[in-house]
């Protein structure tokens, strides 16, 4: 039996499927996700490229880093997604944006070396120094 998830932005401009478990499922601790996103942690599932598809609009894209492109909105600014060339059939879809973020509880943290010293969360989880991929 498949598992089909759905989410999308604030704005309703996009909206994505996949068809996967929700499982590998990171904290991410990066600065990158911090100013990408503006919070200061964000969780990410990681899937096959080929299990998810865009249901309603086209994602703008940025080059964050030499290896990743990530997606959002063009209206409200969602970040929604991201593809590493380090991995490139997979991609990582931000937990915030599923329509039911309440099933995807993170199993790990990564990039723990640049983890704000205050932030204290799920501290009971294994984290990564930087990401095994």
């Amino acid at each position: 039996m498949s598992e089909v998830h759905t989410g999308g932005c604030h704005c309703e401009q996009l909206r994505y499927q996949f068809n996967s478990p929700l499982h590998d499922i990171a904290h991410c601790h990066c600065s990158i996700c911090r100013r990408g996103s503006g919070g200061i942690v964000t969780t990410w599932i990681t899937m096959p490229l080929s299990t998810c598809q865009w249901l309603k609009g086209t994602p703008a894209q940025y080059e964050s880093s030499a290896p990743c492109v990530r997606y959002f909105c063009p209206n409200c600014g969602a970040q929604l997604a991201l593809i590493t060339r380090l991995s490139p059939e997979t991609i990582d879809v931000t937990i915030a944006t599923l329509d039911h973020p309440e099933l995807a509880p993170a199993e790990r943290h990564i990039w723990m070396d640049s983890r704000l010293p205050w932030l204290h969360l799920d501290e009971h989880l294994p984290g990564e120094a930087e990401e095994s991929i």
